[in-house]
């Protein structure tokens, strides 16, 4: 198992909703990618994270190919111009 943890801050804390749904849609499509979980902060301090993604793989390998996937990769654009 291959676990990958990626935290991210918003521009405009409102997107969460959209980036978790865009997230979560990753979930039976990429294969090797074994689950996905978008955690959306509850707390809203300063020092905080506004959403957090941990998605699991079965090895190295399948997160390489994750990595570069279109669909990852259509997500990664909108993620890029949403995050601060």
């Amino acid at each position: 198992m291959f676990v990958h943890i990626v935290f991210f801050k918003l521009k405009n804390f409102s997107d969460a909703p959209e980036a978790k749904q865009r997230l979560e849609s990753m979930s039976g499509v990429i294969p090797g990618l074994l689950s996905v979980e978008v955690g959306i902060d509850v707390f809203r301090k300063n020092h905080s994270w506004d959403i957090v993604l941990e998605t699991r793989f079965q090895n190295k390998a399948s997160y390489e190919a994750y990595a570069v996937d279109p669909v990852h990769l259509n997500i990664v654009k909108w993620l890029k111009q949403a995050i601060s």
